[in-house]
């Protein structure tokens, strides 16, 4: 059976948990905020306190990353610790929570609509 990638992210979605704009504001302060999308999306704007780590490489990435000099990360490395992903509308953050989870991080999550929903919801966006 051959799958589209609109199915792919639909079954991602339904295997993963998402959370909105407004709820990760007000429940998420000590999550790992992670952006999936490519450098320069990230460099043209992102959520305050995001790390990049494109969609490509997140999981030979999740636990030594680059912006911290290839040094893994205690915050990344406990596959207990909550992690919330974003994108630019949602699909590629779907498949990367998906993606995680089966490498066994147990609370991870993905931002619903990405940062497309983030900044309709008039929330603030952080450009380098």
């Amino acid at each position: 059976m051959t799958l589209s990638v609109r199915d792919l992210v639909a079954q991602a979605r339904s295997r993963i948990s998402e959370v909105d704009p407004g709820a990760f504001v007000e429940a998420a302060p000590g999550d790992v905020l992670i952006d999936v999308r490519e450098p320069a999306e990230y460099a043209a704007g992102h959520l305050p306190g995001a790390i990049n780590i494109p969609r490509g490489v997140l999981e030979f990435e999740i636990e030594a990353h680059p912006a911290l000099g290839g040094v893994t990360d205690p915050a990344l490395a406990d596959r207990t610790r909550p992690i919330t992903l974003y994108c630019r509308s949602g699909g590629r953050a779907a498949l990367a929570a998906q993606s995680l989870q089966q490498l066994g991080f147990t609370r991870v999550r993905s931002l619903a609509g990405g940062i497309m929903a983030w900044t309709a919801a008039g929330l603030p966006v952080i450009a380098r």
